[in-house]
């Protein structure tokens, strides 16, 4: 692997955590904010784990020959999920987003796991601002 490589690496996992955070500090601002639903990153290593890949990996050790084209790895953010679970009910007939029956949904959102989350984010972008310098 060389320098370049290892720079791509840590590049594309500041880029994805750094979209993580954003995720987890928008779940926490709406916190309060009545039917909003979780939002959850969904990432995947980008190494090539196929064929081709392994004998990438081979040809220095078992070949000694050869110039095969090879995704070095790193991460990607593939898309977000909505956490489906259904906030709290709450009684608040004079709010404008209330039922028939004078209820609301509260978010459901736990400030918990997301902090826990964001924190976990923070300290894999400073590992990945480590490998870039």
């Amino acid at each position: 692997m060389s320098l370049l490589d290892a720079m791509n690496i840590g590049s594309t996992g500041l880029f994805v955590n750094g979209k993580r955070l954003e995720i987890y500090a928008k779940n926490i601002s709406n916190l309060d904010t009545p039917n909003y639903q979780r939002k959850i990153p969904v990432i995947v290593a980008t190494e090539d784990v196929s064929f081709n890949g392994l004998l990438n990996r081979m040809k220095d050790s078992a070949f000694k020959t050869g110039q095969i084209q090879f995704n070095p790895g790193g991460v990607a953010m593939t898309g977000i999920l909505v956490d489906n679970t259904p906030g709290d009910l709450v009684y608040a007939p004079n709010h404008p987003d209330a039922d028939k029956n004078g209820y609301i949904r509260r978010s459901n959102v736990n400030p918990l796991v997301d902090m826990a989350d964001a924190n976990n984010t923070s300290r894999a972008y400073e590992a990945n601002l480590a490998v870039i310098s």
